[in-house]
């Protein structure tokens, strides 16, 4: 029986080239088109064994290979992910999204794999844990990296980091805002345009990652934590006269700090709509204030405490939902920004949350089945790869409508300018499976 392939996955052979001259060894430029095809088709289980068996029975070694064992470097494959994913996506509006994503995983013999929290879970389990960049522009994601977070109890046993393969330059123990700042790097030197990067609380609470993003000249909008200090704006710094002892050598404020949830406990709340959403527009309740966070170097205070002094001067944001939740933030975006605009600046890191989705359920990501860690972070990349050739399609086909629309409307508005329909919303995006059939 003869096999024609289908439309998109010639279009996936065409697009693929670039990474394909960047693998250069013929077996290796025929298995990465043949795994991502696995990855995009149909099929419950994204692992090699079953995307071999639908796909090419017999030549399981050889994916197995290509994924788990061969030599050959990443590197070059995820430096042209950059470049498709700055084509795509990339500009002055578009975004940066910093977060982490759990898999789960029975046994303790897959790389990293150890009891950590999982947000998809709301629970501690045992798990993988990966450090993910997200470009956004639109509301239209494309992941860019996915690095494993290796905990403590595998940094602290070299015979386990030997075993998996962990790199030598990977071993040392590394928080996630750290590993988020190299991949920053990584991408900054890569040429990828954007104008912000977000992340939550578990990054944005970390002072030295904050003042790391600023040092590099970038704009962030970050969760905070609702217990952080902060001082007014207006804060002034004293040299007080001591009666007794040595006289001081540092200024201290002139008032203690409080916390960033009784800072804004009598702001001023304003309803706040930033886009709109499946069911009408989106809307909270915010408030927003100059602050500057306690952060600083510390010193010891009059009563003999010691006390952070305040830090550069940020907008601090918070939030109401509906449902009562409160979420505080705080960003360097400019002193003149509206509220509106801190909103949906803040509110643009949920296309992450949906990326994370849409890999894992649609593409297979925590389907890997080995335990090294070139494999797993092989089986990400080509993930990645697969998920930026999905919004390829969906932004030409998106193309596509606005064309037809103008057209459309210049014909039955002759003289007048069409005027452009909404961006395409993820809100109301198809599967990623459905993406395969994009005409």
């Amino acid at each position: 029986m003869v096999v024609t392939k289908s439309k998109w996955e010639d279009e996936l052979g065409r697009w693929l080239k670039p990474f394909l001259d960047r693998l250069g060894h013929k077996a290796r430029r025929r298995m990465c088109p043949l795994y991502i095809s696995g990855l995009i088709g149909p099929g419950d289980r994204k692992s090699v064994q079953p995307m071999a068996a639908r796909l090419a029975p017999g030549e399981y070694d050889q994916l197995h290979h290509f994924i788990a064992d061969g030599v050959w470097n990443a590197a070059p494959l995820e430096a042209e992910l950059l470049v498709q994913a700055n084509r795509l996506v990339g500009g002055k509006d578009a975004v940066l999204v910093i977060d982490d994503t759990a898999m789960p995983k029975k046994g303790d013999r897959s790389v990293g794999v150890a009891p950590q929290y999982a947000s998809s879970l709301g629970k501690t389990a045992n798990c993988q844990t990966l450090v993910s960049l997200t470009l956004a522009r639109l509301e239209v994601p494309v992941m860019v990296a996915l690095r494993l977070f290796v905990p403590e109890s595998w940094t602290s046993n070299p015979v386990r980091l030997k075993r998996a393969g962990v790199p030598v330059e990977h071993r040392a123990a590394r928080t996630k805002p750290e590993i988020a700042l190299a991949e920053i790097d990584r991408v900054i030197a890569s040429g990828v345009r954007f104008g912000c990067v977000l992340a939550d609380s578990g990054y944005g609470s970390s002072g030295s990652f904050r003042r790391a993003l600023s040092e590099r000249g970038l704009l962030w909008a970050v969760g905070l934590s609702r217990r952080q200090n902060v001082y007014p704006a207006d804060i002034a710094l004293i040299f007080p006269i001591v009666k007794t002892g040595k006289p001081r050598k540092y200024h201290i404020p002139d008032q203690p700090p409080v916390s960033a949830e009784a800072l804004l406990a009598e702001g001023k709340w304003q309803r706040i709509s930033w886009r709109r959403g499946t069911k009408g527009r989106l809307t909270c309740l915010f408030t927003a204030r100059r602050v500057r966070v306690a952060d600083g170097h510390k010193h010891r205070m009059l009563d003999n405490r010691m006390q952070c002094m305040p830090g550069d001067e940020v907008w601090l944001v918070g939030e109401r939902r509906s449902t009562g939740e409160q979420k505080y933030y705080v960003s360097n975006l400019p002193a003149d920004a509206t509220i509106k605009t801190l909103a949906a600046t803040i509110k643009a890191r949920w296309v992450c949350e949906q990326a994370h989705q849409q890999l894992k359920e649609e593409l297979g990501l925590d389907h890997f089945e080995g335990r090294s860690w070139t494999g797993l972070h092989r089986h990400a990349l080509m993930t990645m790869i697969a998920y930026a050739f999905l919004q390829s399609r969906r932004l030409k086909a998106a193309g596509r409508k606005k064309k037809n629309l103008r057209t459309a409307t210049t014909t039955k508005h002759a003289g007048h300018q069409a005027s452009d329909p909404r961006p395409l919303r993820t809100t109301s995006t198809p599967t990623m499976s459905s993406l395969r059939d994009v005409p």
